[in-house]
């Protein structure tokens, strides 16, 4: 006999026949669990890698790579501008002076991060003028007082272009008449839309406005900067902003939006684990399987046993009968899983089309449609568990096998 006697016998027992219709049974569905939980696994982390995708690349389209700023800010910013670009992989910089701000109109207000920019120069390092719904970045001039907000933000202020809109600041002016708050009325030049966050928060005005407005004239608070490859500015832009001299920090979007997706990994992690139950359930059903054959050949293994069988071949038999179910399960799963993943978008269009309604409406949602990203380290790292699951199912029931005594299971046969 070529094949190894456990292997040959183990493959048998994968099919139950005749009198084992029900272990058949719950083979078979053991086999279906194990396949249902990894093609849920892989088309969850997918859709999760869709999702952390689509925020980076639409938040950091807009949010530059990397910050470098000095205490007291930068008079002369032309020289840094130009040793910074002359480091690797930085392909363009801008100045920026920014702060916090109370923004009221018609009746509401809300609170939003003002940001001073240079138009011509913001244009290198961020991509908002290409997501202008209304207006135009280039009317944000000095001593314009004009502002462009985010959509979500301007629907919360119900503001338009034309509009105006009144700027507080979280400071006071005292004057002999009493103390007030610094405030300033601004002009609605524009909107635009990214669907991210950033579209709530943020609200952008001219730079020498914004220098007026937080007592910097003739300053910058700092530099924003553009890699070639947003993965290129981790670790890279504290050490660039050091070179410069003393006085002078810098920060990554790993720092400054690092919460947001260390959060949208955390659930993935979260996620990956609640579906990993299922294929859990579907090793507990590898070892009922078992339990049940190894209840229903205890003649057969005393006999095997008798043939000169030792305990060990005994147990690898039925570690190969469980470990078979579960691993061609997993395999099955895998293959219709990544089938899936691979074009989820596309069947979910289709779907929207025959229904006629959006699922993800862009009214509400950053993300209008449902992102699939696959990729093959998530599949090994979940076809690898579910392989562990099914072996580690299969040694109890593997082991009582082969402490069966063949004395005692073919005394009454």
């Amino acid at each position: 006999m070529l094949k190894p006697v456990p292997l040959f016998i183990g493959l048998r027992y994968v099919a139950a026949r005749r009198r084992q219709q029900f272990i058949s049974f719950i083979n078979g569905f053991s086999l279906l669990g194990m396949a249902l939980g990894v093609l849920a696994l892989i088309v969850v982390t997918s859709v999760m890698n869709g999702f952390d995708r689509e925020l980076k690349t639409r938040i950091l389209s807009i949010v530059p790579h990397g910050f470098v700023e000095r205490k007291g800010g930068l008079t002369e910013w032309q020289g840094a501008a130009g040793q910074l670009e002359a480091q690797p992989h930085v392909v363009a910089s801008s100045p920026f002076v920014n702060g916090y701000a109370l923004l009221s109109a018609n009746g509401s207000s809300h609170g939003a991060e003002f940001q001073g920019v240079e138009p011509q120069a913001l244009r290198k390092v961020s991509t908002v003028g290409e997501h202008m719904v209304m207006g135009s970045l280039d009317e944000l001039q000095p001593r314009s007082y004009k502002v462009v907000l985010g959509r979500i933000l301007a629907h919360q202020l119900s503001a338009i272009p034309g509009d105006s809109v009144i700027l507080t600041l979280p400071e006071v002016s005292v004057t002999p008449a009493g103390i007030f708050p610094r405030t300033k009325r601004f002009t609605v030049a524009g909107i635009f839309s990214v669907g991210a966050q950033v579209d709530q928060n943020v609200a952008l005005i001219n730079i020498e406005d914004a220098a007026r407005l937080t007592r910097m004239s003739g300053k910058v608070q700092g530099l924003q900067l553009r890699f070639d490859d947003m993965d290129n500015a981790l670790g890279r832009v504290s050490v660039y902003a050091q070179e410069l001299g003393q006085g002078f920090q810098g920060e990554d979007w790993g720092d400054s939006q690092g919460s947001l997706f260390q959060a949208v990994k955390m659930e993935k992690t979260v996620v990956t684990l609640m579906l990993m139950i299922i294929v859990a359930v579907a090793a507990f059903n590898i070892v009922s399987a078992l339990v049940l054959m190894v209840a229903d050949k205890r003649s057969d293994i005393a006999v095997l046993r008798t043939l000169g069988m030792t305990s060990r071949q005994i147990m690898a038999v039925f570690v190969i009968q469980g470990s078979a179910i579960g691993i061609i399960g997993a395999f099955v799963g895998a293959a219709l899983g990544i089938l899936i993943a691979l074009n989820l978008t596309e069947m979910v269009n289709w779907v929207e089309t025959v229904v006629g309604a959006k699922i993800f409406d862009p009214r509400v949602f950053f993300v209008s449609y449902l992102p699939s990203e696959f990729r093959v380290g998530d599949a090994v790292v979940v076809l690898s568990a579910a392989i562990c699951m099914s072996l580690l199912a299969t040694l109890f029931p593997a082991w009582r096998a082969a402490q069966i005594e063949p004395a005692e299971a073919l005394r009454y046969e």
